[in-house]
């Protein structure tokens, strides 16, 4: 590691301990989720409980038992080491984001300021919440990364720790099958047998009653979160658009429907260029989101391999859609509250227009596989 990067690096760590200290110690209330789960699964209990309201455990169980070790440590300082946790996870995403790229054209500087101009409110909300999407995030891009350097057992069992993390994870299985490397496949099938009964030790047979619990969970509590200003959603924006409904609700699924078989058309080209997985994992990371009925914005920081994509082939892209693409990843980052205020934020969330710019960034990374750009 070369100086410059140890002053960075401590400059890093003194700036994230001011925002801790004076900012962040307060709040991390889906940390506190994930730290309440991991006391009651040290303890064998019920991890899905209707009076904890809208902080109510939702993730898979696996992930519980994954947190028992937090746990053990009192909260406040379970904080500390989360937050701190989450920030080394947020270089290493961008770092890993940059690494994926089939070949570089831009420099790393400009890379990384473009994921964190696009992203940042994300990432900067991630690091409020103490929510576990870096982690995810960092899990699925090294993945592809273990694939660049042909290690395919690596990749398959990373890629199952994403679901532990969060169950949208399942988004990248039938996409690792389709790939057709053996190693992957199998270390992924041993992976998740594993976490599936990792709260056996705890739970014994009520394990079976603890998927059925979290299958409920997440069942009731999607409706009454669409029309919220924070989700980005197909679901959310037609919500948004024609209020919930049978219409609104078809329109989304025939959306979702869509951005699948792109997705597909996208991997049915792969063999027109060189390591096509680093956009074929950008765009399934950037769908996971805009599918997910409880699709956060902030989980669009999974959107980091798509943004140093975008950036690092921009100047291969047609005019106008280089155009276009830019002006809809600077509205979808700079849409800040202290900058435009409360009102424009407001209709601005309100009108959907988050979904719209992450929409064009999927669009133009299928425009890219199709000029067998990347």
């Amino acid at each position: 590691m070369t100086r410059k990067h140890v002053i960075g690096a401590v400059l890093l760590i003194l700036i994230a301990t001011v925002v801790f200290a004076v900012r962040i110690s307060s709040e991390m209330r889906d940390f506190e989720v994930y730290w309440t789960g991991g006391v009651h699964a040290a303890a064998g209990e019920p991890l899905y409980s209707a009076d904890d309201g809208h902080y109510r455990y939702k993730y898979f169980p696996a992930f519980a038992v994954l947190a028992i070790p937090l746990s053990l440590i009192p909260l406040p300082a379970a904080k500390v080491v989360w937050f701190a946790a989450s920030v080394v996870l947020l270089v290493l995403l961008i770092r890993l984001s940059v690494d994926l790229l089939p070949e570089r054209r831009a420099p790393a500087v400009l890379l990384a300021t473009s994921i964190v101009v696009v992203l940042g409110k994300f990432l900067g909300h991630e690091l409020a919440l103490g929510q576990a999407n870096l982690l995810f995030a960092v899990l699925a891009v090294w993945a592809v990364v273990a694939m660049k350097t042909g290690r395919e057992t690596l990749a398959g069992a990373l890629i199952a720790l994403t679901i532990a993390v969060k169950p949208y994870g399942v988004i990248l299985l039938p996409w690792l099958i389709a790939r057709k490397q053996r190693a992957s496949i199998v270390a992924a099938t041993i992976a998740l047998a594993v976490i599936v009964v990792l709260p056996v030790p705890w739970y014994g047979l009520g394990t079976i009653a603890l998927y059925r619990d979290w299958l409920t969970t997440v069942t009731e509590t999607t409706a009454p979160t669409l029309t919220s200003q924070d989700s980005v959603s197909f679901a959310s924006m037609f919500a948004k658009w024609l209020s919930p409904g049978p219409l609104a609700t078809a329109l989304a699924t025939i959306t979702s429907i869509g951005a699948v078989a792109m997705a597909g058309a996208v991997f049915k080209r792969r063999s027109e260029v060189s390591f096509p997985e680093a956009l074929e994992a950008s765009v399934l990371l950037m769908l996971v989101p805009m599918l997910s009925p409880q699709g956060w914005d902030y989980v669009l920081l999974l959107g980091a391999p798509a943004v140093a994509m975008l950036a690092n082939y921009r100047d291969r892209l047609p005019a106008a859609l280089n155009k276009t693409v830019v002006v809809a990843a600077l509205a979808m980052g700079l849409s800040i509250y202290d900058l435009m205020g409360r009102r424009a934020f407001g209709a601005f969330m309100q009108a959907g227009a988050i979904s719209l710019c992450a929409s064009v960034m999927i669009a133009t990374l299928y425009v890219m596989r199709v000029r067998k750009i990347a």
